[in-house]
């Protein structure tokens, strides 16, 4: 039977769904209609605030109901409309009718209690089955996802799996009573890039074998690409456009899809002049971090984070360090900055090596290199207006208020936003503003080396483009040299005249980003790319 001839496991037709008095708009969703039919899978895309996730979760029936409420539509689920069961009668469709799998496996896996029986609790509440028979299809659900030796990982605890592990475990929990119906909301976002190809291609083999219906939420057109059917595009609450996965990639007509396709970046590094020779900003050489502990009567583990590490990074260029987690790329960064000491080796800047220098000597070199961290959020204090936290550095080198003011007004419009913004409180802003706001920060100090440890793995796709030309336009500026930390090859790609492939601690590949994407030597450079979500597209056309 066809996609087409089937009947939809899910048709929503105009479901609106109310905000709290006060908030930014009156509806969370307006008017949102879309189908997903057996065997199909049907990725919901938009940015931050679109809408996918309200409507995944109205589905789902997990709203808060005091503060977001559907006010107009239906949601029939093989038939029946989900608005108008209990809460009793949703807890049992879901599980056995309909499923979900979220964003960050280890948040809704419960630490204490394994893994297996974890998932054995739901055949118990929804059957009548008998334990070892629960024990055989739990076992069953495990090997269906593909995890090794499933009789021995169903006693295992959720802080003894990998990533990939964590969630082929909820994918497994979602399968266990074979539903129709699989929501997926952002479930490879957190993964590295060869993790998340596999759980691609694991929903999509499910989805084939077991003919269910998949809605698959996300803000990735490169994940689109590899796995969607149809595409709904979502903005502000709202439907946009929707219709075939080459319908939309290729003949998009809706601006806002344009913008959002045009702002993935290519994994083709555009042509950069081969730069001159400059001074030589930060070197690092013969570089170890290691981690051992010993336990009781035992030797203990010993972890080589980061082995025998070399780099230099010259004045206006930018140098990448990827990898997927557990390569050792954050602790180079971090070693770096002397926010963790390194056990041995040398780190260079202004002549003086820094690696082994004790904290009442290093505070003059810390001013030169400065770090921007993922989540913006963390990294800025919620009771600190942001020019407060602009100026608190400069302030304690020396520089008097009324110079650190202005410099903080003059830095607040280099990265885009109004000097008057200074007064106001993180929680104000975005968080594509609020990572302007802490890059700024950091040029306060006029560093000679910026280190961007995974700084815009965190945003939307346009917020992502908007702060990648941000932080390449003041590098030109200030004549920075910049290490950029990420997993992601698209981005890489697009910033970094020099990368530097790491892999269990150790660099095992490095050279003009051109020429290390056309031609990668190691095999773990060339699985890299070739996991790289929608690698046969070509997103630049509508730039």
């Amino acid at each position: 039977m066809s996609v087409q001839d089937s009947k939809p496991v899910l048709e929503i037709t105009g479901l609106t769904v109310r905000l709290p008095e006060g908030a930014d708009r009156e509806f969370a969703i307006e008017d949102v209609s879309l189908s997903v039919a057996r065997g199909e899978v049907v990725c919901v895309v938009g940015e931050s605030g679109s809408g996918k996730s309200v409507t995944a979760f109205t589905v789902m029936g997990l709203i808060p109901k005091k503060d977001l409420v559907p006010v107009a539509g239906s949601i029939l689920l093989q038939g029946e409309d989900l608005l108008k069961k209990s809460d009793r009668q949703m807890r049992a469709l879901r599980g056995e009718k309909m499923a979900m799998v979220f964003q960050e496996p280890m948040t809704a896996l419960n630490p204490v209690i394994k893994v297996g029986d974890q998932i054995a609790e739901l055949l118990e509440i929804h059957t009548n089955m008998s334990g070892s028979a629960r024990k055989k299809r739990v076992i069953e659900a495990m090997d269906d996802v593909s995890l090794p030796d499933p009789k021995t990982m169903y006693n295992s605890y959720p802080h003894q799996l990998s990533g990939g592990q964590r969630q082929r475990i909820m994918i497994a929990m979602a399968l266990a009573l074979e539903p129709g119906l699989l929501i997926a909301d952002e479930p490879t976002t957190a993964l590295d890039v060869t993790t998340q190809a596999e759980v691609l291609a694991l929903i999509k083999d499910i989805q084939r074998r077991h003919g269910m219906g998949v809605m698959f939420i996300t803000h990735d057109f490169g994940v689109v690409a590899d796995i969607a059917d149809r595409v709904v595009v979502m903005q502000n609450g709202k439907v946009v456009e929707q219709g075939s996965r080459d319908e939309i990639l290729r003949n998009p007509t809706h601006p806002y899809t344009k913008m959002l396709i045009g702002s993935v970046p290519s994994l083709t590094p555009p042509d950069r002049p081969e730069p001159e020779v400059a001074e030589i900003a930060l070197e690092a050489h013969h570089l170890n971090k290691t981690y051992g502990s010993r336990g009781f009567l035992t030797k203990g583990r010993v972890v080589h984070a980061a082995q025998d590490v070399e780099l230099i990074v010259r004045r206006g260029e930018t140098l990448g360090v990827v990898g997927e987690s557990g390569s050792g790329k954050s602790t180079v960064a971090r070693c770096i900055v002397r926010l963790i000491d390194p056990t041995s080796g040398d780190i260079t800047i202004d002549g003086a090596n820094i690696a082994t220098m004790p904290e009442r000597e290093l505070r003059p070199y810390r001013k030169e290199i400065q770090i921007v961290f993922q989540d913006p959020y963390r990294s800025l204090n919620p009771r600190r207006t942001v020019g407060q936290s602009i100026v608190e550095g400069p302030m304690n080198y020396g520089l008097g208020a009324a110079e650190a003011l202005a410099r903080a007004e003059e830095l607040m419009r280099v990265v885009g936003l109004a000097p008057e913004a200074l007064d106001r409180f993180p929680h104000q802003f975005s968080g594509g503003q609020r990572q302007r706001i802490c890059i700024a920060r950091a040029l306060a100090m006029e560093p000679k080396v910026l280190i961007a440890d995974e700084a815009v793995s965190a945003l939307d796709v346009s917020v992502q483009s908007q702060v990648l030309r941000l932080l390449h336009d003041v590098r030109e500026r200030f004549d920075l040299a910049m290490l950029f930390i990420t997993h992601d090859l698209r981005v890489a790609a697009q910033i970094c005249d020099r990368i530097m492939v790491m892999q269990h601690g150790v660099v095992v590949e490095e050279g003009r980003t051109a020429e290390v994407y056309a031609n990668p030597q190691h095999p773990y450079t060339q699985s890299l790319l070739a996991a790289a979500p929608g690698r046969e597209m070509d997103f630049a056309q509508f730039a």
